[in-house]
């Protein structure tokens, strides 16, 4: 028979492409997962993986192993939810993968209660785009992804993720102090739109989303720098490099030089808490995603009570299935 857990330490190589990693992904060292598969192979009477350059690569029979083990994988943790739902207990472990603004603005709250409320519940974070946030998720690598859909960049997911709508969170422009719209209370984004910009790394959602967003006014964006952090966006702000969108959700205090407009109409984006049906009935992942939308109910108030509201399709609604 073969074993299991040289199944999952050779599934896990094969998604992460690194024996390194997946002991990292595993909790346990890069000699047990070697000898795990070691022990597969033995088993199985045929070589699974084999050096590639510095990485490693799975052989034919590695791949067809492994296919056959994801839905193995899948159907073991599903089988671990029930359980755990039927104990009742919130335990053991919990990954959250998120985008840094909603990492910011969230978790802190989000980590504070549930360490009080359940001592035995360990959570672990990790700031992701939400593209990769999806990937780790599907892949079984976190348990629980923070991700976001705006109106002009609409999020697919695959059926087998469940989302909860948290919030609704509003963009505003950044501008210096001399900038000449800077004693304006609201612009258009037609007013705006031929400025040079500071805004987020090219592929990145948020950039790909503004950049069509300016093209659909008919404007050519003029990005004069880039950069992942809303901080370093700000700080070019206030050098006065460039004008700059930031989101309300996990907004700092602003440096000096710097003011923020409310745009109209209200740039909106949609923020969910996505989980893999199969562990969504896990006590520790149902109390989290709860956690979670009482966090971003107490943020809702930053809102713009004017702004408008998304359409109801724009990503696979499944909150009833919580």
């Amino acid at each position: 028979m073969l074993d299991f857990g040289g199944m999952n330490a050779l599934a896990a190589v094969a998604r992460t492409g690194s024996v390194s990693t997946a002991a990292q992904i595993l909790h346990i060292t890069p000699s047990a997962v070697s000898q795990r598969i070691a022990k597969l192979e033995r088993e199985a009477g045929q070589i699974l993986l084999e050096r590639s350059g510095r990485g490693v690569r799975l052989t034919g029979a590695g791949k067809l192993l492994v296919e056959r083990a994801d839905g193995m994988l899948a159907m073991m943790a599903e089988a671990e939810a029930e359980l755990a739902a039927y104990k009742g207990s919130v335990v053991g472990n919990v990954k959250i993968a998120g985008f840094s603004s909603a990492v910011r603005g969230l978790l802190p709250t989000v980590l504070s209660q549930l360490t009080s409320t359940f001592p035995a519940l360990h959570i672990e974070v990790f700031e992701r785009e939400p593209k990769e946030s999806i990937d780790e998720l599907l892949r079984g690598n976190v348990d629980i992804a923070i991700i976001q859909d705006w109106e002009s960049a609409r999020l697919i997911l695959p059926p087998e993720v469940a989302t909860a709508r948290l919030l609704t969170d509003v963009f505003d422009i950044a501008v210096p102090d001399g900038h000449r719209l800077a004693d304006h209370s609201t612009v258009t984004l037609n007013d705006v739109a031929q400025d040079k910009w500071v805004m987020w790394p090219t592929g990145w959602q948020c950039h790909d989303w503004l950049t069509d967003t300016l093209r659909s006014v008919g404007a050519r964006p003029d990005v004069a720098y880039t950069a992942g952090e809303h901080a370093t966006q700000l700080s070019m702000v206030a050098a006065g490099f460039g004008i700059a969108l930031i989101p309300r959700l996990g907004r700092g205090p602003l440096p000096p030089g710097v003011r923020m407009i409310g745009l109209t109409p209200a740039p909106l984006r949609t923020v969910y808490a996505g989980r893999r049906r199969s562990i969504a009935i896990r006590p520790a992942v149902r109390e989290t995603v709860l956690a979670l939308e009482v966090a971003a109910r107490d943020k809702r108030s930053s809102s713009d009570p004017e702004a408008r509201a998304l359409p109801r399709d724009c990503i696979d609604r499944t909150e009833s299935s919580m």
